[in-house]
């Protein structure tokens, strides 16, 4: 069983005796109650897919859509887990039927667009696996017949989400230099502890203005932020326990928490940097100022 706080995932609650509420158009399935009783808070993997697929009446919550796109990695690849909400599509919307229901088409199409660019959006070094990019491109591809706004959509989504992991690649090939650099004063650190410089400098020689090195710190840290996708910390933390036989997904590959390890260093850096500068004057008055 796969558990959801149950503020995440509203939608799947039944509602409550006496409510007025408009029976689905297409039967059961998204947005129909799973069981009688309280709010579900716990569903198959299966029903939660189930769930995550829009239909031409129904969308899931974004905090839902947020939810499980990050949690389920941890029991289904997300290559897998598009290939499969795919596969719901084209079987809900009959889209391997020839000639498409256009209208139909076009009351769903929008949905699921928007449902791939959250993905995109949110999670975009799930498509660096060109399987993920082929899956979204060939489902666009049985829709975009019906409406020629499908092309210009999937084309502006490909061009952010290229310029999006192009931009990820050149922060993590920074991290890489900003590592080696790292390394190399930390040898040179060996050397002076053995042979001290004649003259050292503490950090208000180089900037005199507490509030100017703090914006300037505060840009860096930033900077290393905006690198880290929520995604890292799901396999930074995930704890396995050692009675459970099963194992994440994911466990067999290597963990992608390369950001957030760099920010972890450079975290680390400006606290020795600040307790280094504060205990380098020999007065407390000196410490305290």
């Amino acid at each position: 069983m796969f558990t959801t706080p149950s503020g995440f995932s509203p939608h799947l609650a039944c509602a409550e005796p006496g409510e007025d509420e408009e029976a689905p158009q297409e039967g059961p399935g998204p947005g129909a109650c799973l069981a009688d009783g309280p709010p579900i808070t716990s569903a198959s993997l299966d029903t939660l897919i189930q769930n995550l697929v829009p239909t031409a009446d129904y969308y899931p919550e974004k905090a839902y859509v947020f939810t499980f796109l990050l949690s389920a990695r941890l029991f289904i690849p997300p290559p897998e887990l598009l290939s499969r909400v795919c596969e719901l599509c084209i079987k809900q919307q009959q889209l391997d039927q020839s000639p498409l229901d256009t209208a139909k088409v076009r009351k769903f199409g929008p949905k699921i667009l928007q449902l791939l660019t959250e993905w995109t959006e949110t999670f975009p070094t799930d498509f660096r696996d060109e399987t993920m990019v082929g899956h979204l491109k060939d489902f666009i591809h049985r829709i975009a017949p019906c409406d020629e706004a499908y092309w210009k959509t999937m084309n502006q989504m490909l061009q952010k989400l290229s310029q999006r992991l192009a931009l990820m690649s050149k922060g993590e090939e920074s991290i890489v230099k900003v590592s080696l650099n790292a390394s190399s004063i930390s040898d040179k650190l060996v050397a002076f502890k053995t042979k001290p410089p004649p003259i050292q400098k503490d950090i208000l020689s180089i900037c005199n203005d507490p509030y100017t090195l703090a914006q300037q710190l505060t840009h860096v840290e930033l900077e290393h932020l905006s690198h880290i996708g929520p995604e890292e910390f799901v396999q930074a933390f995930v704890q396995k326990d050692p009675l459970d036989g099963t194992q994440p997904c994911f466990s067999d590959q290597k963990k992608k928490t390369s950001n957030l390890e760099a920010y972890v260093r450079w975290f680390n850096r400006l606290c020795y940097l600040v307790a280094t500068e504060i205990c380098m004057p020999a007065k407390k008055k000196q410490r305290a100022q």
